[in-house]
């Protein structure tokens, strides 16, 4: 039996089971999944939500802080936003809110196709989750490889870095290791009360007196 739920701002979501890998294919090719709606599927059970503005507004934040920060500190990074990830081999396959390319960037960035059955996975995917009965995505991203998830809960950010097959939560970041969970949580609530050039400014400032 399908559940639903449905939040007090119109995010909505759908928990399917017994959904076969055929018609997961079938409703990606579909739905184009990416602009406001999300696709998890996990050996069978298929989630299907469709997004806020609660849910889109710190995800574009945290976007903005990795890209910036990986920008500044590293040279290089390659967004995939929410491209789909999924392995049939794994029966498991999801769309992050936003995904982020730094150590294996020269792995990936000349191609205009990926296959993740022999491609790396993102470095860094970023997962905002502010429906409590929403799908528990880690084994998902534990299975596809994603070495380090930053979480936003709608009060604060985790972050959590894969060991073995499971999640360990760290105070800092991997791929960006000046970033702690606390400064990025710092860093998503400044923007609420400044324009973009001068948090952007802020974040660069920062870098500098950090040594970047």
């Amino acid at each position: 039996m399908a559940t639903l739920v449905t939040t007090p701002l119109a995010e909505r979501l759908v928990i399917l089971p017994s959904v076969s890998w055929e018609t997961y294919e079938r409703l990606l090719a579909e739905h184009n999944p990416g602009r406001g709606i999300r696709f998890t599927y996990d050996r069978g059970v298929l989630q299907i939500m469709t997004l806020s503005t609660k849910h889109d507004k710190p995800n574009r934040i945290l976007a903005s802080l990795a890209e910036t920060v990986a920008a500044e500190t590293l040279g290089d990074v390659l967004s995939l936003g929410s491209v789909t990830i999924k392995r049939e081999d794994l029966l498991r396959g999801f769309e992050p809110d936003s995904c982020f390319y730094f150590r294996n960037l020269d792995r990936v960035k000349d191609l205009e196709e990926l296959d993740f059955t022999v491609d790396p996975p993102p470095d860094l995917v970023i997962e905002v989750d502010i429906t409590t009965n929403s799908m528990n995505k880690f084994p998902v991203f534990a299975a596809v490889g994603i070495v380090e998830v930053w979480r936003f809960d709608g009060e604060a950010i985790r972050i959590h870095r894969l060991e073995g097959k499971e999640y360990q939560e760290v105070q800092a970041s991997v791929g960006l290791p000046l970033l702690t969970a606390s400064k990025i949580t710092e860093f998503l609530e400044s923007r609420k009360s400044v324009n973009l050039r001068d948090w952007v400014r802020s974040i660069q400032r920062w870098l500098r007196q950090s040594g970047y």
